[in-house]
């Protein structure tokens, strides 16, 4: 599993005109399921995302969580992080979790994010979608299963 988080002061996402996310400031997460994830996986890097400090304290140094800051978390699902562009041109996406799996999954990480307080958005799992974002810093950090828990 892989997350792209980017810290926001704000975000959205479209499906075909309609908005169907918004948020504050918090994180933008782009969310790529690949096949052997699981529970325990999404689990783990619910906990490390809220668990990051990287907005800033009184003193300006990063050292706050989202959860210190009450952030907002909007979540966009996006096999193409699994692209394998190493042969020619064209990515192959062999690497990204069957469809089926990867939506439940995705939707699995949603409801952990929701536990969890806060405002939590998505996006649309399969359809074409525009994402804006105004990064803050800009920050933006990928966390990666394979490279936390080896």
């Amino acid at each position: 599993m892989k997350m792209v988080i980017q810290r926001v002061t704000s975000a959205s996402v479209t499906v075909e005109g309609q908005t169907v996310g918004k948020i504050g400031k918090g994180f933008l997460i782009l969310l790529g399921v690949r096949e052997g994830d699981n529970e325990e996986t999404a689990e783990k890097m619910v906990d490390k995302m809220y668990r990051l400090r990287i907005f800033e304290d009184e003193n300006g140094k990063t050292n706050r969580s989202l959860e210190d800051v009450g952030g907002e978390l909007l979540v966009v699902s996006q096999f193409t992080l699994y692209a394998d562009c190493r042969k020619g041109n064209r990515p192959s996406f062999i690497k990204a979790g069957d469809p089926r799996e990867a939506e439940r999954l995705y939707r699995y990480v949603l409801e952990s994010c929701r536990r969890r307080a806060g405002k939590v958005e998505s996006g649309q799992f399969g359809a074409k979608m525009e994402v804006q974002l105004v990064n803050d810093g800009p920050f933006t950090i990928v966390l990666d299963s394979d490279e936390l828990w080896k």
